[in-house]
């Protein structure tokens, strides 16, 4: 069974998103891990949102034993916070959110890759299983669909170019603008890429793990060592900071400092869109600097019944009936199997008596496999219709009373039922 506990930055805020950032995909593995009835899990953590999904037993009680895990890891009481969902709920706000529909700023390009990398980090730690396989792997078409075939796709923003515009208002002339860019992953990358379409011609990068040597070969900037740093800094007049660092990497301090040695005669603008913060909070009290972080950031973003479409929507809750018909027919798979299993090695062994008597002949052989097919034709193609119908459980319940075979239930999920308790 699929369930999943989230959080976005609408139900709890930036500050407790920063604090459930702590929670890792290493430290995630180990929980489904060691959590009993657990199968495996996946951890979509962004900076708009925190998000669990779990393969679990029915009874495994996983929802309350992974918000105590996350609370433990955050110090963040979490009820009120985390939201519960099983069954197709969970197949539908996946699609919703690696859409980009349930995002800061709606129909935003990024979320897509991060729900792809959450799956590969997933896979990293040995915690996905089918189930979440299938699932994250339908979310990321659904996406595909979305962003080709819907005014959402053409017209969604992300969340970098949202805060190049809110900065806009405070650069007239994007050429003559001195950047440094904090960070060497994929938000630096859209970073770059939103910098270079406004015209912005010198950008320099520093990355805290050292590898803005190979990020800044890559893209044609400069890349700046440790000891340059504080000068950069100074010279700068837009500094953006998108690290994935857990600690803040700048604190007033760092910018007084830094202006003072090259005597920066203007304002500065410092963008953070780290989670958790990459900027000390610090920073907007100094005079002569601007700090646009996420919660800023968040204040100005679309709101999503001005963007989400209808046409976007309708995808989404087909691409949950064509989940939920795959999750259906997969249901009945185990007692197809096993019916077409039993019938085929009666066949055979019908055959091989046959042979042992020397009243086989290939004809013979032939026809008789050829029957069998025919024989199990009809009750693969019922089951397949009673599976579309819910009642894959009733196909089950027939093969193994009148053949004794069992075969795997239908979990909680392929019935629709909600999670117990």
């Amino acid at each position: 069974m699929l369930t999943a506990l989230t959080a976005d930055y609408r139900a709890a805020g930036f500050e407790v998103l920063e604090r459930l950032a702590t929670v890792t995909p290493e430290g995630f593995a180990r929980f489904t891990a060691q959590q009993p009835g657990v199968r495996g899990g996946v951890l979509l953590a962004t900076c708009n949102r925190f998000e669990a999904y779990l393969d679990v037993d029915d009874d495994s009680g996983a929802a309350a034993a992974l918000q105590g895990f996350a609370e433990a890891q955050s110090g963040q009481a979490l009820d009120g916070v985390l939201t519960a969902r099983a069954g197709t709920e969970v197949a539908g706000h996946l699609f919703a959110v690696s859409s980009g529909l349930e995002s800061l700023v709606v129909g935003e390009a990024e979320i897509a890759g991060q729900v792809s990398r959450a799956l590969e980090a997933a896979r990293a730690q040995g915690s996905t299983t089918p189930d979440l396989e299938r699932l994250f792997q339908r979310a990321s078409r659904t996406s595909s669909a979305v962003q080709e075939r819907t005014r959402v796709g053409a017209a969604g923003r992300s969340i970098v170019r949202l805060a190049l515009d809110l900065a806009g208002s405070r650069i007239t002339d994007w050429r003559g603008v001195r950047v440094l860019l904090i960070g060497t992953g994929t938000y630096a990358g859209a970073t770059l890429a939103a910098l270079r379409d406004r015209g912005v011609e010198e950008i320099a990068v520093y990355s805290p793990s050292d590898r803005a040597k190979r990020f800044a070969s890559r893209e044609g900037v400069v890349a700046v060592p440790r000891d340059e740093l504080p000068r950069r800094l100074g010279e700068a007049d837009l500094v953006i900071a998108c690290s994935i660092a857990t600690t803040p990497i700048l604190a007033a301090h760092h910018l007084v400092g830094a202006r003072a040695r090259v005597a920066h005669p203007d304002r500065q603008l410092v963008v953070d869109l780290g989670l958790p913060r990459n900027i000390d909070p610090d920073v907007a009290e100094l005079p002569e600097v601007d700090l646009l972080d996420l919660e800023t950031i968040g204040l100005h973003a679309p709101l999503p019944e001005l963007q989400a479409t209808d046409e976007a929507r309708a995808l989404i809750e087909q691409a949950v009936l064509d989940y939920r018909a795959d999750q259906q027919a997969t249901a009945v798979t185990p007692a197809v199997v096993a019916y077409r299993s039993h019938v085929f090695e009666l066949v055979e062994q019908e055959i091989d008596r046959l042979r042992r008597r020397g009243e086989a002949t290939e004809s013979v052989e032939r026809a008789m496999r050829h029957l069998a097919s025919v024989l199990v034709h009809t009750p693969s193609a019922r089951a397949r219709e009673l599976a579309t119908q819910g009642r894959a459980d009733e196909f089950s319940a027939a093969v193994q009373a009148l053949f004794g075979l069992e075969t795997a239930a239908p979990s909680a999920l392929e019935r629709d039922e909600p999670l117990a308790g």
